[in-house]
């Protein structure tokens, strides 16, 4: 935890230096549902173990009656996979999996399990217990014979010494550092500081696979006591509140070839062999879709949030780690809760980046005067980013409702479709309110002048946050 302050500030710094050019803009997505409703007559794509399902199928998968007034599942999937490219997915189980100590369990006990490949992708990678036990763990399985790959990002790794990753390579472990703080290191097509690669994702002989918000370091061994009746008695025993996903099924294969792609474009040397892309099984019933956005690239990530809110009927309900949105976001917020839709947000109470915090209560007023709903998270760091909309649409990822996030980072999202699923993410969701406290629009319009000050500087900032 002690060294994500610097990573924060050496990462605005190398953003204000990037400044100095052309800054980056995102697309418009306003009625982004009325430019691509041709598409939405058509069946949405979905493959299954063996190939692309028939249009009946896959109609099938998606056609179950809903109430009057909600999100219509099959419309939405096939907008979706209309503006961002990407089919739908089915035959999976989707296990959700909250806070460090859970998630990290799951993790080692797949690695401990591999008989194969292991690849794994990280934005922080900290030498500290936590740290130190899974590269032991990644050591002994590449002594055992499996092939090992890390993709670790330079910023998100900025403190760790050079001899922690030595010590794999020297195991034989494949490591690539994402874009080099240090421009000597860099090949291919050139230094770009401003993007960084801030997914989370472990997969394990082509069968399994995990992404979420969660890092490597002891910062996520504290739980946030979700879902208990206990509560910290200091400060010192405040954990971080978390959301990962765990994902068996034909789905891993998309995750397989989103780390192969990341891996290629660092232009430093082939993956070294292995069955990768085994043949897939049907392990559940969940249909999902996988998404993986990166700079310069088409926005999926963002196109799909813009699509789910604007088409939302019943309920918005987001966890946002660092709530920075860009106008058309807060735009569709506020035009969703206007007609009559729960927009509920909930947003960290404490927070590891203060600045982030006071950027994102500069759209507070707007927001909660249009019917939003905010809340701040007591008693825990909030590090998730989820979202469940009319109950149905969910999604769980390393993506923050932010411009750097949408704009300069890698990242990927899982977005799972159905009421089974939406029905444990609402449950999820309902407890973090009850742990939040409401922010309403009488009492921040009565908050401290200083506040105020901070919020108008930390505003200027927000592009670069």
């Amino acid at each position: 935890m002690k060294l994500l302050p610097l990573r924060y500030w050496i990462a605005a710094g190398t953003l204000c230096l990037a400044s100095l050019g052309a800054c980056a803009s995102l697309p418009n997505v306003t009625a982004l549902g009325d430019k691509l409703e041709p598409a939405a007559a058509a069946a949405p794509t979905v493959k299954g173990p063996h190939g692309e399902l028939s249009d009946a199928r896959a109609k099938a998968l998606l056609s179950k009656r809903w109430a009057k007034g909600t999100l219509d599942l099959q419309a939405q999937a096939s907008l979706e996979e209309a503006a961002t490219g990407v089919p739908l997915i089915a035959g999976n189980k989707c296990t959700l999996l909250f806070d460090g100590p859970q998630t990290l369990t799951e993790m080692l006990k797949a690695i401990q399990g591999a008989r194969n490949s292991i690849n794994f992708e990280t934005y922080i990678f900290d030498q500290d217990e936590l740290g130190m036990k899974f590269a032991d763990a990644l050591i002994a399985k590449q002594r055992e014979g499996v092939v090992v790959n890390i993709i670790y990002d330079s910023v998100g790794t900025i403190g760790v010494p050079a001899e922690f990753f030595k010590r794999m390579r020297d195991a034989g472990i494949r490591l690539i550092e994402f874009n080099p703080v240090n421009p000597a290191k860099v090949s291919g097509d050139g230094w770009k500081l401003n993007n960084r690669d801030h997914r989370k994702v472990l997969i394990v002989d082509g069968k399994t696979a995990f992404t979420g918000g969660i890092n490597i370091s002891a910062t996520y061994a504290k739980s946030s006591l979700f879902r208990s009746a206990s509560r910290p008695a200091s400060k010192d025993d405040v954990g971080w509140r978390d959301t990962h996903i765990k994902i068996e099924g034909p789905a891993v294969q998309a995750f397989q070839w989103l780390f192969i792609r990341q891996w290629t474009k660092a232009d430093k040397y082939d993956l070294p062999e292995a069955d990768y892309f085994p043949q897939p099984v049907i392990a559940g019933d969940k249909v999902v879709r996988v998404l993986g956005s990166d700079p310069g690239g088409h926005f999926e990530i963002y196109k799909a949030y813009a699509l789910a809110l604007q088409e939302a009927k019943k309920s918005i309900h987001l966890t946002s780690a660092y709530f920075v949105p860009d106008r058309q976001t807060v735009d569709a917020l506020k035009a969703a809760a206007q007609r009559g839709v729960d927009v509920k947000i909930v947003v960290p109470g404490v927070s590891d980046v203060g600045l982030v915090v006071y950027a994102g209560h500069a759209f507070y007023d707007e927001l909660l005067a249009a019917g939003v709903k905010i809340y701040q998270l007591k008693l825990a760091v909030l590090h998730a980013k989820t979202a469940v909309i009319d109950g149905k649409w969910s999604t769980v990822g390393s993506t923050n409702i932010d411009m750097r996030s949408f704009l300069h980072n890698s990242e990927i999202n899982v977005i799972v479709m159905g009421e089974a699923f939406g029905n444990e993410m609402e449950k999820a969701f309902q407890e973090d309110l009850r742990d939040s406290n409401q922010v309403t629009l009488d009492a921040w319009r009565k908050r401290p002048w200083a506040n105020r000050m901070k919020e108008w500087a930390a505003r200027f900032m927000n592009y670069w946050l």
